[in-house]
């Protein structure tokens, strides 16, 4: 589940290896770049963090967020 704390949206993914994270954020990259909406993440081994805010609305969590969010979840289930 996303939280959402000091205006972003966070989630953290965990995955058997590296490959797998890899292959999550490219998937990832993908939808991000479609939206033109990018998020800040970090990757470690297996595991991906990611926190979603909009910089055009002054670093806040808007709709935006939100929907690219959702778009990421599906993205874990596929």
């Amino acid at each position: 589940m996303w939280q959402e704390t000091d205006n972003k949206l966070y989630k953290k993914f965990q995955f058997r290896n590296f490959s797998e994270a890899f292959a999550f954020m490219t998937r990832v990259a993908i939808e991000a770049e479609k939206m033109d909406h990018h998020p800040l993440w970090t990757n470690v081994y297996n595991t991906v963090e990611i926190w979603l805010s909009t910089h055009d609305a002054g670093d806040m969590v808007t709709e935006k967020d939100k929907l690219l969010a959702q778009k990421i979840d599906s993205l874990v289930q596929s």
